[in-house]
C-alpha cells in the first residue's frame, strides 16, 4: 500500500499517538501528521517516527484535515485518528474498492459486522438523525455520515474544496462527494476505545453547528 497516505490531525495526543504510529509500523504506508505549533508535548513525542509532520496553520479538526490533505502526494489518501479508535485491519479492504470502481469508502459503524465502543447514547442517535436527513435531502447511500474513517483517491479528496474547519467537516465531505457524482460505498467497521482521553466533539454544540451546516449544503444544491 505504498500508493497510500494515513492524514492524522493531532492535537494533544502525545500519550497515544505513539502507540497509534507503532501499530501502524506493519502497514507500507505514508502518513501526515497535522499538529499545532504550539502542541510541544505531542510534537516531542513523534518526532523520531518515520512520518511528514505538518504544522497546522489555523484552528479545529476540519482545518487540520484539509491542511494534512494538500500535502499529500500518493494516488490515495485515508483519514485516521490519533487517540487509537480506527483499527488499521481494515485498510487493505477498504483500498480494493478504491482500485475497482469507487472514489471514496465511507466507513461506518451501523451494518452487519459493525459497531462501536466509543459511541455514547447522545452520539448514536444524533448519527442516526443526520444519516437520515442526509438519506431524504441529498439522496447519499452511505450509512454514517458523521463517522470519519474515511478512503478516497486522492484527486477526488482534492477536488471537493473542502472548507469547513470545524467538526461539520464530517458532513461536509460526503455531501460534497455526491455534490461532485463521485461513486462512494459504505464499509463496516468496528471503531475501538480510545487509548485515553475523551472525546473533543461537544454533542450539542457539534451537534447544532452540523444541522446548519447541513442546511446551508442544502440550499447550494438548490
Amino acid at each position: 500500500m505504498e500508493d497510500l497516505t494515513l492524514v492524522i490531525p493531532a492535537k494533544y495526543e502525545a500519550s497515544t499517538l505513539p502507540k497509534v504510529l507503532d501499530e501502524l509500523e506493519k502497514f507500507d504506508v505514508r502518513k501526515i501528521i497535522t499538529v499545532p505549533k504550539y502542541d510541544h508535548e505531542t510534537l516531542e513525542a513523534i518526532k523520531d517516527y518515520d512520518c511528514k509532520i505538518v504544522h497546522q496553520n489555523g484552528e479545529g479538526f476540519g482545518n487540520a484535515l484539509i491542511e494534512g490533505i494538500s500535502n499529500v502526494e500518493t494516488k490515495y489518501l485515508c483519514i485516521f485518528n490519533a487517540d487509537g479508535s480506527f483499527d488499521p485491519k481494515y485498510l487493505n479492504e477498504m483500498i480494493i474498492f478504491l482500485k475497482n470502481e469507487y472514489d471514496f469508502v465511507f466507513s461506518t459503524r451501523y451494518e452487519k459486522n459493525s459497531g462501536s465502543d466509543d459511541d455514547t447514547f447522545l452520539t448514536y442517535i444524533g448519527n442516526k438523525f443526520f444519516t437520515k436527513l442526509c438519506k431524504i435531502l441529498f439522496k447519499l447511500n452511505i450509512s454514517d455520515v458523521l463517522f470519519t474513517y474515511v478512503m478516497g483517491k486522492t484527486d477526488a479528496f482534492k477536488k471537493l474544496d473542502l472548507k469547513n474547519n470545524d467538526f461539520t467537516f464530517c458532513i461536509e465531505l460526503p455531501i460534497k462527494a455526491k455534490f461532485n457524482n463521485f461513486k462512494s460505498i459504505s464499509f463496516p467497521s468496528y471503531e475501538r476505545s480510545r487509548l485515553s482521553g475523551k472525546k473533543k466533539v461537544n454533542e450539542f454544540k457539534d451537534g447544532f453547528l452540523i444541522l446548519i451546516s447541513i442546511i446551508k449544503l442544502f440550499i447550494i444544491k438548490k
